[in-house]
């Protein structure tokens, strides 16, 4: 049996558990790739050398010289997991120019420049895989480019990021506020100290852009999605969910509509308690799609850690050591052969459930229905709470309406005198209300 000698471009959390995996399993590994798989040299920064050294002893070379990979021609293939966009662009690139298969877990890089860097690797005929770059150890890219090729995919929706929700989760069974939520995550390690990536929703959706276009075989980017983070839930709207018979959960989601175009977007929405996505809780992340020929899936898992994550690295290593033994890289190459248009705001659909504070006055809610029905917008549950003062909270959940429509009716609510305040705004996923 050959050697297969590889590149490992950082050894901390996610390149060390690749180290480990590869190292437990080397015997199976080798069986099923057909070729044994050897870390020949890892690169990394000078003051990381001897981090390495104590974790993983000296079996291995290690490199502060980038170039001491990328010029080596026994290294076939090169492992990109130092994050970021950059250096890691540049070095996949010219590990691809070299001709050398490139495996990334690297979200921003593959949704920044996939098209350049999938151009490159088609051009040098070699492979860029990156299952490990959406949802950690779910196997969703490699099923969307495969098992799942004969479909035309509908739509694709997601819990894709663990640290929103483990946050909601808790909201949810222990109704701590967001506040609280957030501190605890962070304490735990769940949350950056800086959590904006999370709970803003930039980093859900990075990972739809790069799930919509392999789905719907177009090349979208992050300034075609439509992004909201979970700030603004609160332990109220989340009592009127369980009220109505609702979970929330921040959802990535692209849909594909044949007339009007593709809608992306990341967003907290309500989910029927029935739904599967409903349940997955805590650090979990799932994967609802649904294609024209298949139905209904969902693919459900640890989308973070270690060895989640290594484990679809390790996976793409041996597809990628395959290829390099039978000398069919390449195989699947981008598969963006199509530009699909994005849908317009008027053309967008979607029940949604708004919360206002109101003056509990006669004649409010009859003002309230008006200006809903001004603009055409259906209401199918309307619920009304007293608070202190002479105020009301009134909550309502819409039918299926027009996203400019339902903005001109919030435009509408807001000079109306007996609304003080639109509390929330949140979508609702349910078939039930289309």
């Amino acid at each position: 049996m050959d050697t297969v000698k590889l590149g490992l471009l950082g050894a901390g959390t996610v390149g060390g558990g690749v180290i480990k995996v590869l190292e437990k399993n080397a015997e199976d590994i080798a069986k099923k790739a057909g070729e044994k798989i050897q870390v020949a040299k890892i690169f990394g920064l000078t003051k990381d050398m001897p981090l390495y050294d104590k974790e993983y002893g000296k079996n291995y070379t290690y490199t502060d010289k980038i170039e001491d990979i990328l010029n080596d021609p026994e290294i076939k293939i090169v492992v990109e997991l130092i994050g970021r966009e950059h250096p890691a662009k540049e070095f996949i690139a010219e590990a691809l120019q070299k001709g050398k298969s490139v495996i990334t877990a690297n979200k921003d890089v593959i949704a920044k420049y996939g098209k350049e860097l999938f151009a490159l690797a088609e051009e040098h005929h070699t492979d860029l895989l990156f299952e490990a770059s959406v949802a950690g150890g779910i196997p969703i890219i490699t099923p969307l480019k495969t098992s799942l090729a004969a479909n035309r995919i509908n739509s694709v929706m997601g819990i894709v990021n663990g640290t929103t929700n483990y946050m909601l989760t808790k909201m949810t069974k222990e109704g701590v506020d967001y506040g609280d939520v957030l501190k605890e995550a962070q304490a735990k390690g769940y949350a950056e100290s800086d959590p904006t990536a999370d709970v803003g929703g930039l980093d859900a959706a990075r990972k739809i852009v790069i799930l919509a276009s392999i789905a719907f075989n177009s090349r979208f980017s992050l300034e075609d999605v439509d992004i909201k983070g979970i700030q603004d839930i609160s332990i109220r709207d989340i009592q009127f969910a369980k009220e109505l018979g609702y979970i929330i959960k921040l959802l990535a989601v692209a849909k594909r509509d044949e007339e009007h175009g593709v809608s992306i977007s990341v967003h907290p929405a309500m989910l029927p308690e029935e739904h599967p996505l409903a349940n997955v809780n805590d650090v979990y992340n799932a994967i609802f799609v649904v294609g024209d020929a298949v139905g209904d899936t969902m693919f459900m898992g640890m989308g973070a850690g270690r060895f989640p994550t290594a484990s679809a690295v390790c996976s793409d290593i041996m597809e990628a050591a395959r290829n390099l033994r039978n000398k069919d890289r390449g195989r699947i190459s981008c598969t963006c052969f199509n530009e699909k248009k994005l849908c317009a705001k008027k053309d967008m659909y979607t029940p949604c459930y708004i919360r206002m504070n109101v003056t509990d006055e006669p004649g409010a809610l009859s003002a309230i229905a008006a200006a809903f029905a001004s603009q055409k917008v259906s209401l199918r549950n309307v619920v009304q709470k007293d608070l202190p003062n002479g105020a009301a909270e009134i909550v309502v959940i819409t039918h299926r309406v027009s996203e400019m429509n339902l903005e001109m009716a919030l435009n509408l609510l807001k000079v109306l005198p007996v609304v003080a305040k639109i509390c929330s705004v949140i979508r609702v996923e349910d078939k039930d209300l289309d």
